[in-house]
């Protein structure tokens, strides 16, 4: 998936004639922390909620102001991947998303990532989890998808994390069989150390519930 598939036209950017306290306003409507500045469609930037209301002049211009701007970058044809690790790393609930002309397009909410995290991860699809502990020098995707295929069925997804203060790391598998005695067994056979499986009805629900309580934290 690319970010390009995830814009929204729900919100609309900001321009450099709008007040500090008309920002403040939408980002309050909009339930965000962050709004993107446009001139025409030049990106301006990313002003934050925090820089806002401390900022002692609210009736003033943004153009006018001394309001700080940031400036993350984001296309259109880039990864979904690049996206959550640019929003990760700054803290930000919106992002501005440019064409190939470097000119405004749209712009991504951090509801809309939590909302699409289902297609991601395959939650929709029937299936299983698997997740397995291995050190990280033993870590081979072509020996994890024959595994896989040579139990007939298909990997559907694959997340890998590493453990913290260790050289060791955790392989989510999601597959498109529910029984999965057979693929333990072979994992088993190949020496890997099976950490947990899941039915997908429990793994889906429990997903589902975390997603939940994240977008009510949110309160979106």
């Amino acid at each position: 998936m690319l970010a390009g598939d995830l814009i929204t036209d729900e919100i609309p950017p900001l321009k450099m004639t709008d007040t500090v306290e008309v920002a403040l306003d939408w980002m309050e409507q909009f339930k965000v922390s962050h709004l993107a500045v446009v001139n025409n469609k030049e990106l301006i930037g990313l002003v934050s909620e925090t820089d806002l209301m401390d900022y002692e002049h609210p009736e003033e211009e943004l153009s006018k102001s001394k309001i700080h701007f940031m400036r993350p970058v984001l296309h259109h044809y880039q990864h979904t991947y690049d996206l959550i690790k640019l929003m990760a790393n700054f803290n930000l609930t919106l992002i501005p998303v440019l064409d190939e002309k470097e000119m405004y397009k749209g712009c991504i909410t951090l509801k809309g990532i939590v909302q699409n995290l289902s297609i991601m991860t395959a939650v929709q699809n029937p299936g299983g989890v698997i997740v397995l502990e291995l050190n990280q020098n033993d870590y081979s995707i072509t020996q994890i998808g024959s595994i896989v295929e040579g139990n007939d069925a298909k990997l559907l997804s694959l997340h890998v994390s590493s453990i913290p203060d260790s050289t060791r790391m955790e392989v989510t598998l999601k597959v498109n069989r529910e029984d999965l005695s057979g693929l333990l067994q072979t994992f088993n056979r190949y020496n890997y150390t099976v950490k947990a499986s899941f039915h997908v009805g429990d793994y889906d629900s429990a997903l589902k519930d975390k997603l939940s309580e994240f977008l009510h934290f949110l309160n979106i």
